[in-house]
């Protein structure tokens, strides 16, 4: 027997429409290249009908992705809503990824269309002759800004001309929330980044549990200060979440300096903020120099991207009188799995107790199914001890690649393996101990030690090279390669760095290069990493 309820598709467009609807005078507030941007929730919503019926103009049609190319703004977020609200597919593109990387993806996915910020002029000049599917180029700027890099560029159409042409008389469509949403492209893995896939019923439940007080904690009550960048992972999801909640949000642009960030927390008065551990070092080295300017209304900070150390959390907590959560999660994810929320008996903890489970990455939101399992796929025990891999399911977890890259990731019970080792205490709290894969994670950034190593054996005197993490006190991790040269032949740092900046991301270079005589291998032949880790655990790097 099924359930007599009403059925309605649970849409992207629904949560925009909510927060025009219920929250339309709450502000979203955007600092862009051209000066401070100070809308509303129902302003946005406006904008969003008038983009929708501009994609409409340009031929977009169902199904077809859209690329963005953008930092954190009010015509970001537009985009979030526009060209997912008309069906189509929006594809957050992380500018920080290497030119050949970003060749890759956007051909991959097939954009027809490509939006960009100003500041992104150069690099959109030199990816242009290589993307063949992408018909119009937009920049996300006002007609004059755009003229400016007209000689340059005379293919490129203003944003806000285009909105200017149309008006808001537009019904969002209602259609199947299994369609696609938007994609986001993962470069966690060895070799190309692969996409995912987002559908609308998978964004819009996300969105709802992590408005729950022990996810997130949105509601109308908040000023959200928004600084994971919304190309990382749909900004964990609160460019939605924000909206269902009809909390006040605040996008910083591209400025995300200690000062940049103190500025806007005390001119907007915002309660929470979302952001790496990096963004908070920078913080608090501003606040060390001006302590003045500490933030009054600052009442909780989210931290994820990479893991905290327990002295930044406890510098924080200290000296900003905060909330620190931890957040884990991956793009696979949509992405946000743990939180370390308070427990109920948290006040009956010492301070040290507390910090014990604040540096872990915590536990499981609803929706979320998680375990940890050995070698043979056995699940391990919650005792905080054994540690395993970590495998999750649930309905906004991937089950596939976009155009199935990786073959089938699921096993045979539908749990996809995140790549991370972690032990689980009996109160259900996670922490990561390793990755299954020897992926560098730098300030909340993925960097291949498989596509490093293959960059340096570019140069033909590199025999073998090895890329391991080492432990950095900003960065989390930064790669140190190790190099073998041939026999009778040699090279230099510098020369090594230099063929490596001409195949990776400047932010990928090692931090430094050791050359060696040999290297540890596996019975297999393979380079032994665990071995590399322990020898080298306590390299101080020159940055």
């Amino acid at each position: 027997m099924l359930g007599l309820m009403q059925d309605r598709p649970l849409l992207v467009s629904s949560l925009i429409e909510y927060a025009d609807t219920v929250h339309g005078d709450t502000e979203v507030i955007s600092r862009c290249s051209d000066g401070m941007h100070r809308g509303t929730w129902r302003s946005t919503h406006k904008r969003a009908r008038q983009l929708a019926k501009a994609l409409l103009a340009l031929g977009v049609k169902p199904g077809d992705r859209v690329a963005s190319l953008a930092w954190n703004t009010h015509r970001h977020l537009e985009l979030y809503y526009a060209v997912s609200g008309i069906g189509a597919v929006l594809h957050t593109v992380n500018p920080r990824l290497f030119p050949e990387q970003l060749t890759y993806i956007i051909n991959h996915a097939e954009d027809t269309l490509l939006f960009y910020d100003a500041a992104f002029v150069p690099l959109v000049d030199k990816l242009k002759p290589e993307l063949p599917t992408v018909k119009h180029f937009v920049m996300l700027a006002d007609e004059a800004v755009t003229e400016k890099a007209r000689p340059t560029h005379p293919y490129v159409s203003s944003y806000e001309a285009l909105l200017a042409a149309q008006n808001d008389d537009y019904s969002w469509p209602d259609f199947d929330e299994n369609t696609a949403a938007a994609l986001c492209y993962t470069s966690g893995t060895t070799g190309n980044p692969k996409g995912v896939l987002y559908s609308h019923r998978s964004t819009v439940l996300h969105a709802m549990a992590s408005c729950m007080k022990d996810v997130l904690g949105l509601s109308s009550q908040e000023c959200v200060l928004l600084i994971v960048p919304m190309f990382h992972a749909s900004g964990w999801g609160v460019p939605y979440s924000a909206a269902m909640a009809g909390a006040k949000l605040v996008l910083p642009g591209a400025s995300l300096d200690g000062h940049s960030v103190c500025d806007l927390l005390n001119s907007e008065s915002c309660t929470l903020s979302l952001g790496v551990p990096t963004v908070w070092l920078g913080l608090l080295g501003h606040l060390d120099k001006h302590p003045e300017s500490k933030p009054k209304h600052l009442k909780r900070m989210l931290i994820g991207g990479s893991a905290a150390a327990r002295t930044l959390i406890s510098r924080l907590e200290t000296e900003l009188s905060v909330d620190v959560i931890h957040l884990w999660g991956m793009t696979e994810m949509s992405p946000v799995g743990t939180t370390s929320q308070r427990p109920r008996h948290w006040e009956s903890m010492t301070r040290e107790q507390q910090l014990d489970l604040k540096v872990k990455q915590g536990r499981i939101m609803w929706g979320v199914e998680l375990k940890i399992v050995d070698d043979s796929g056995r699940t391990l025990p919650n005792d905080g001890q054994a540690f395993g891999v970590v495998k999750v399911r649930g309905p906004w977890i991937t089950k596939r690649y976009f155009r199935s890259e990786g073959g089938d990731i699921l096993d045979e019970g539908g749990w996809f393996a995140t790549g991370d080792v972690a032990t689980i205490d009996p109160f259900g709290y996670m922490q990561i101990t390793d990755r299954a894969k020897d992926v560098i994670k730098s300030g909340g950034e993925w960097i291949s030690s498989i596509d490093l190593e293959n960059a340096a054996l570019v140069h033909p005197a590199v025999q073998e090279a090895a890329v391991i993490g080492v432990a950095h006190p900003t960065w989390q991790e930064r790669p140190l390669l190790l190099v073998i040269c041939k026999p009778g032949q040699s090279t230099t740092r510098d020369e090594l760095l230099q063929v490596l900046a001409s195949k990776v991301a400047k932010w990928w270079l090692p931090d430094d290069i050791l050359f060696v005589s040999e290297l540890p291998h596996t019975a297999t032949g393979k380079l032994n990493k665990l071995k590399l880790r322990e020898l080298y655990q306590h390299h101080k790097l020159p940055t």
